[in-house]
Order: C-alpha cells, then sequence, then structure tokens
C-alpha cells in the first residue's frame, strides 16, 4: 500500500485529527428512546494511521453528547471533553497508550447518548404526525450536525462504511440496505424490535440517517420504495412512481449504472427543513412536493442525482459546497431535458434557478463572501453560508464549460470525473486539474485551446453573479413573461394599458410558469397596490392553491404591496410547512410589512414544530437583525 502523508487538513469545519487517523467503518447500535426523546447506544469506529508521525492521542467532533465510556480495542482509554468551541462542539480527545503504525488499524468503541440540545435530531409527539396515533423521529445531518448524534470525524473529507443496529418499537429506515430478516411493523404490544442495515458503499458522517415512526411502504419502480404516513402512502405512490425509474434511467445514460442497490424516499412530516436529502439508500423528501399535479417531483431528479455527485464524489470541504450542489443541479437539469424531451425544459428550470441565485446574493450583499463559488469558512457555520448560491452559480459554471466545450465532448468528461473521483473526496482546485488533464493538448487539442479562455480565480473568487450570460432559451418563460408585463402596465398609472386579468390568462399553465410569473411580479422596481395584489389571488386561485411553490409566492407578492389581511394566510402556512425555502422568506416577508408582532407570535406558537436547524436559522437570520428581543 502507498504511503499517504497528509500534512494538514483540508476542512477547516471539523476539530477532529483526520490527518493523523482516517475512519474506514462505523457501526452503530442505538435505541430509540422515544418517551425520553433521545438516542442510546455504541457507536464503534475502525480507523487507519495514516501518517507515520507518532500520534498519542486521536481528537473526534461532538456536539452535546453524553459520553458514558470509551475503549480502545475493547480496553477501557482515558479521554476528555475540550472545551465548547462554537460552532464546532467539544473536541473529544482518546489518550492511547502506544503510538499506531502507518496503514494499521484501531477500533474505538463509545458509550453514547444523545441531549435535548442535539442539532441532528427531530422528535414529534403523536400529536404532532398526521394520524396523531404515534410519536416520530428523523436525523439531519448535513452540513456538521452528525457529531451531535455520535462523536465522529464529521467531516466530508473522510469516507467510511456503516453498519446500522438500531432497536425501536415503530418501523426504521437508514442510510443503508436493510437486512432481510428485519421486521415490516413494530409488535403488538409495543415492544422495540431490532432493525439492521449495512452501507457497503463508504459515505461521509453527514450521510448517516436513521428515521422512525408510523411507517407505510409501496413500490413506486423495479429499484424503489416509498415510505411515509399510512394515510398519505397512496398519494405519495401516486406522485412519485411515473417518474422515478425514469428519473434512474437518465441519470445512469449521463454517468455511469447507479451504485447503491435501491433508490427509495421517504415522504417526511411538513417540519423537515429541506426539499430533500440525498440520504443514502432513501432519500429523505418534504412533503411539498406531493401537490396531487405531479407539478413538484423534479426534486427527486435533483436528489437522485446526488447518488452520483455527492455521495459518490464528494466536496472535500463546505468551501467548496459547489462541487456537490452545483453538479447536482446541472445533472439534475439535464435528467430533465431527458425525460420532458428538449433542452428548453433545462433551461426552463434554469431560469427559475436564477431567480434564486438573485435572491441569495441580494440577501447577503454582492460582495459577501458567501457569494462565491469557493469561500471561506474558517472559525464560521457552514448552515450560515446555505443559500441557493452553490447550486445556482455552481450550475452556470458547468453550463458555460459545457457551452465553451460543446455539449459532446462535455458529455465524455461527465463519466470520466465520476469515475477517477469515485468514492473520494475533491476541492476545487482537484476539480480544474481533471477538467485540464482530460483535455490536454495531446488528447483533445481544440477542447486545450478553448479551456485557455477560462478566468479560473474570476469563477471561483469573484462574489455576486456571474461574469458571463447564459442566454437561456426562454420559450417556455415566454407566456409568464408577457403576462408579467401586462400586470406591470395595469398597475402602473404612468403606463397605462386596456388589458384587464381574466382566469384564461393562466388557462393551461404548468406551476412552474406561475413561479416565473411570481417572480417577475416581485422584481417589478415598486409593488402592485394592495387591492391589484389581492385580485390576482383570487382570480388566479394562487392564495391557498395546495402547491406551495406557487402559493408561497404570491403569499410573498402580496405582502410586498402591504395587503395586510394576507398575514393571516402567512401564518397559516407558517404553521404546517417548515421548509426553509418557504419559511425564511415568509418570516423575512411578514417583518418587512410591519408585521413583526404577528411573526413573533407565529414563530411562538410554531417553533417545536420546527426543526432545530430551521428554528436556529429563523432567530438567527429574521428575528436577529430586526433589534426585537429573539423569541
Amino acid at each position: 500500500m502507498a504511503e499517504v502523508v497528509i500534512n494538514k487538513p483540508r476542512d477547516p469545519n471539523t476539530l477532529s485529527n483526520y490527518n493523523n487517523f482516517r475512519t474506514t467503518h462505523t457501526s452503530t447500535n442505538f435505541d430509540i428512546l422515544f418517551n425520553e426523546q433521545k438516542l442510546s447506544g455504541t457507536v464503534t469506529h475502525t480507523l487507519e494511521s495514516i501518517t507515520k508521525a507518532e500520534a498519542h492521542e486521536i481528537i473526534l467532533d461532538t456536539s452535546h453528547v453524553q459520553i458514558k465510556q470509551v475503549k480502545v480495542n475493547d480496553q477501557s482509554a482515558k479521554w476528555e471533553l475540550a472545551p465548547r468551541m462554537e460552532p464546532y462542539g467539544s473536541a473529544l480527545k482518546v489518550k492511547l497508550d502506544k503510538p499506531v503504525a502507518l496503514h494499521d488499524s484501531i477500533t474505538l468503541a463509545i458509550d453514547v447518548d444523545t441531549t435535548a440540545a442535539c442539532t441532528a435530531l427531530q422528535w414529534l409527539t403523536p400529536a404532532q404526525t398526521s394520524n396523531k396515533k404515534h410519536p416520530y423521529m428523523f436525523s439531519q445531518c448535513q452540513a456538521i450536525h452528525a457529531r451531535s448524534i455520535f462523536p465522529c470525524q464529521d467531516t466530508p473529507d473522510v469516507k467510511a462504511t456503516f453498519d446500522f443496529t438500531v432497536n425501536s418499537p415503530l418501523p426504521v429506515i437508514a442510510s443503508g440496505i436493510a437486512a432481510s430478516s428485519n421486521p415490516d411493523t413494530s409488535s403488538a404490544d409495543g415492544n422495540a424490535q431490532t432493525y439492521k442495515f449495512e452501507q457497503k458503499v463508504p459515505i461521509p458522517a453527514y450521510l448517516f440517517a436513521i428515521a422512525s415512526g408510523d411507517l407505510s411502504f409501496a413500490s413506486v419502480g423495479p429499484r424503489s420504495t416509498v415510505a411515509t404516513g399510512p394515510d398519505e402512502l397512496q398519494e405519495c405512490k401516486w406522485e412519485l412512481e411515473a417518474d422515478t425509474e425514469k428519473y434512474l434511467k437518465a441519470g445512469e445514460s449521463l454517468v455511469y449504472p447507479y451504485a447503491w442497490g435501491e433508490y427509495n424516499v421517504l415522504v417526511l412530516p411538513p417540519s423537515f427543513p429541506y426539499g430533500g436529502m440525498e440520504n443514502p439508500i432513501y432519500t429523505f423528501a418534504t412533503p411539498t412536493i406531493i401537490s396531487g399535479d405531479r407539478q413538484n417531483v423534479d426534486v427527486i431528479a435533483h436528489e437522485l442525482s446526488h447518488s452520483w455527485s455527492g455521495n459518490l464524489v464528494s466536496n472535500a470541504s463546505w468551501e467548496h459546497f459547489w462541487l456537490n450542489e452545483g453538479w447536482t443541479t446541472y445533472l439534475e437539469r439535464r435528467i430533465q431535458a431527458i425525460v420532458h424531451g428538449g433542452n428548453e425544459w433545462r433551461d426552463f428550470s434554469a431560469i427559475i434557478g436564477w431567480k434564486a441565485l438573485s435572491d441569495s446574493i441580494a440577501q447577503y450583499g454582492d460582495d459577501h463572501e458567501f457569494t462565491k463559488l469557493v469561500i471561506d469558512l474558517k472559525g464560521k457555520d457552514p448552515d450560515d453560508a446555505f443559500s441557493s448560491i452553490p447550486y445556482e452559480k455552481g450550475f452556470v459554471f458547468l453550463y458555460y464549460l459545457e457551452k465553451l466545450l460543446g455539449q459532446e465532448s462535455f458529455d465524455e468528461f461527465i463519466p470520466h470525473y465520476f469515475t477517477v473521483w469515485k468514492g473520494k473526496s475533491l476541492d476545487s482546485y482537484d476539480f480544474k486539474a481533471t477538467l485540464l488533464d482530460f483535455f490536454s493538448a495531446d488528447k483533445h487539442a481544440d477542447e486545450a485551446k478553448k479551456l485557455d479562455q477560462v478566468d479560473w480565480d474570476t469563477w471561483f473568487y469573484s462574489p455576486g453573479f456571474p461574469k458571463w450570460d447564459p442566454k437561456y432559451d426562454t420559450k417556455l418563460v415566454d407566456p409568464a413573461l408577457r403576462l408579467a408585463k401586462h400586470w406591470y402596465r395595469f398597475t402602473n398609472p404612468d403606463d397605462p394599458a386596456s388589458w384587464g386579468p381574466t382566469w384564461v390568462d393562466v388557462d393551461g399553465w404548468s406551476a412552474n410558469q406561475m413561479v416565473v410569473f411570481l417572480e417577475q411580479v416581485l422584481a417589478f422596481d415598486k409593488p402592485l397596490p394592495a387591492a391589484h395584489a389581492n385580485y390576482m389571488g383570487a382570480i388566479y386561485n394562487v392564495k391557498d392553491t395546495r402547491n406551495v411553490e406557487v402559493s408561497s409566492r404570491y403569499l410573498q407578492v402580496a405582502m410586498a404591496a402591504g395587503d395586510w389581511n394576507v398575514h393571516v394566510f402567512v401564518t397559516e402556512l407558517l404553521g404546517r410547512v417548515g421548509r426553509m425555502k418557504f419559511v425564511r422568506p415568509l418570516y423575512r416577508g411578514l417583518v418587512k410589512m410591519g408585521a413583526i408582532n404577528e411573526a413573533v407570535a407565529c414563530f411562538e406558537k410554531n417553533k417545536d414544530f420546527y426543526h432545530p436547524i430551521c428554528r436556529q436559522m429563523i432567530v438567527k437570520e429574521i428575528f436577529g437583525k430586526t433589534g426585537h428581543p429573539r423569541p
């Protein structure tokens, strides 16, 4: 085996000494204790020494966990928790009796309980679930929250195989393949059953995932299952069964065969803070994709694309998050073009994405560090940098390279890139080197000359918008843009028009066309009059539509217009949806329209409904900027 020497960790957001030891396998054995709202059990890491330098301790990441015992090679070990260092937690330092030789391995077993301060777990009481019968719990470990479940090397620069043993009175799923002996349901008397899973493909700690609750299962494809509450199962099955296998085959045609065996979806309770989380085997998905019209299931195309980008090939640190999300957004839109029948569908999605990029840049400011493609996260919380920027600016960069090189040539590079880095982690400089090597002059002279034009420093380090105009195909958005112009003239006394709105304006439109229209209205240089906004909501039936992508944007239009009556609809939506994509702008809208007291009251009422990550972001980002006492 070749000698491995790592002088300096690439990830500034971990306290672990993964430059000395690297986790190769992790076994977790947890009891899910719903009454105490905690996990209790043992995590056992196998760690390999990867440097000749003598190391007399192993350092792992922890955050708000209770450690009861530590053993090294089955022998009790001395350990200590260092003082907490925000936002990264407390380093667990385990003393070694003797150094470990290069490439030798040791086992480190830790008895641990989670605590009420755990940021990775959400516990729902029966009253918070749809049928009010059973409690529910689920994990969300990205970006640096796995350390709040168990001590680990909580960095995407380290990948390990996993096995899971979970004891619960309710059905369990995890980010591994279930053992054939797993029970399908809990026992009649409520006693815990044992569920086992294994993940043979190495994954970083942030992809550790478990969930347990009143779950039912249905097939949505030859290698895919949906899991959700029993009352929601049939509508989730209908929503997902038409396209899931199509997405899988399209992704395979772009890269190479799917590596994880099964692709399943867990549709979570509405407090889940993201659109989806790409946990292997089981994508964790927001229920807002279940809109009754199959208009929002492209979220699955995105999460499925993570099976290659992010899960197999991972960013080495969150400073290079665009390598996960930019690539995934690129693959997602290529899949859309294949499934829906043309690149205009990709450009349609990209236009919506450009608006999301614009909103994020406006929120941070044009010169903010977090609007760069490669960002500095030293001493910072990666969650603070979470926005659409790595997704959309990363996509635009890859789209630029595709246009520069030609789609046929770029398509040759895609499987090469994912083969070279399969099972590994990389940074932006590795990506650059891989691209330039593939298109080197002796192999692809024409492409090599084209790549000489790339201003890498500007793409990587320039804040704000990309310095390149994508020139997207607007065929599918043109009707929405025309209607927005009509509304601008209709509501602007300096630009009169004889046109008047009717329901026919949007008859036959897709939800995404309505999204584009509403976002154009949000971008007007002055808001609509309140009466006009109210009329728009009624005539186009967008105020309380089940499709939250549409209703949330309309509510932003109405709040910007100063339609005070709409705050009732806003607070109602904030009480039943916990996805941050919708929650954060809706709270911002309430604050901006002067409804700060209503916003605070809404938060106080629903704060236990929100996931801890979402709750923190609302307090930090919104109420922290108003000068109002934080809830």
